[in-house]
């Protein structure tokens, strides 16, 4: 079980960090839901050591009832403990750091960070020996299987990650090659949180309560991750909770409540960025609500296409509401 400062974590839903989406306000919007642990995006050591105000912008806070971590990324040791510290300084409220070994993106690969680093498992284990010494929090990480599927060395990696301290684990279920397409390969990790002596959380095309209920069953993990199944579908979070707990199955919501989920999230969004800012980037969020949906093709267009403030997106859906295109 994760515990950070003496509580531990019931709940087994993850929110995974996501690059341009876990922002405060996204954050703030899918604690409601029954997430047990959140991350910010992937923040850059470099950005916090330079003091740059768009990176330490990223430190933002709400009040939110469960553990915050930052997540960090880089490839020099001594510049992520010097993060780390800025980070502690900077946003005491933070819970852990996390470190990025899993990020298969060529701009972040290509510098050495990332999935880059799991080509080095003892330089992986430094980093969270130093970091947990230097600031005395708790570190985790983020890793894939492996580089490619020809360097599968998960097992090595979580063993000198593990030397060094750190306190829980999320395995991405594919290897840096394999970027985000193709299928998650659980079935290499069998019965690994079993061969761990600390918590592991699983990740990799968790869509449904039950792709994270076999992923969870093959792995034996404690923890279960959710990343892009749960933009615009943020019932996965309690169907999953709900099913692990009640073996109950919640029913999928309805037109009307993602209607509602989507004016609440876009709302929590103008909070933290302002309307101008917040509605760009909901263009490419606003259209994953309506998935699954019939007939909704031209709403969604729309959305991507015409979205300038908080009141066309209003008129948008009541228009498809109205006439259903």
């Amino acid at each position: 079980m994760i515990v950070i400062n003496n509580k531990k974590i019931e709940g087994k839903v993850i929110l995974a960090p996501m690059a341009g989406i876990t922002s405060s306000g996204y954050r703030k919007f899918m604690s409601k839901f029954g997430v047990s642990l959140l991350y910010t995006e992937m923040i850059s050591d470099m950005g916090l050591v330079y003091c740059n105000q768009e990176t330490l912008d990223y430190l933002k806070y709400e009040k939110i009832n469960a553990p915050l971590g930052v997540q960090l990324f880089g490839s020099d040791v001594d510049n992520l403990v010097k993060a780390a510290k800025i980070v502690k300084e900077k946003a005491p409220f933070v819970d852990f750091i996390d470190i990025n070994m899993a990020c298969p993106v060529n701009k972040v690969t290509k510098t050495g960070a990332g999935s880059s680093l799991l080509k080095d498992p003892k330089k992986c284990g430094e980093i969270v020996r130093r970091i947990r010494e230097e600031t005395s929090l708790p570190v985790s990480a983020k890793i894939r299987l492996g580089i490619s599927d020809k360097n599968l060395n998960f097992q090595e990696v979580i063993d000198e990650l593990i030397k060094g301290g750190v306190s829980f684990i999320a395995l991405h279920a594919r290897s840096a090659k394999q970027l985000y397409s193709g299928l998650p390969q659980f079935d290499v990790i069998k019965d690994l949180q079993e061969r761990m002596s600390v918590p592991l959380i699983i990740s990799g095309n968790i869509y449904t309560y039950e792709d994270a209920i076999k992923a969870m069953e093959i792995t034996k993990a404690e923890y279960v991750m959710v990343a892009r199944g749960g933009i615009g579908n943020p019932t996965l979070i309690k169907q999953i909770n709900e099913y692990l707990s009640l073996g109950r199955v919640i029913s999928t919501t309805s037109f009307e409540q993602q209607v509602d989920f989507c004016l609440e999230l876009a709302r929590d969004l103008i909070e933290e960025k302002g309307e101008e800012k917040a509605m760009r980037i909901f263009r490419g969020i606003g259209t994953k609500f309506f998935n699954g949906f019939p007939n909704t093709k031209r709403l969604k267009n729309r959305i991507c296409t015409e979205l300038n403030d908080y009141n066309s997106l209003v008129n948008i859906i009541q228009d498809y509401k109205n006439t259903g295109f």
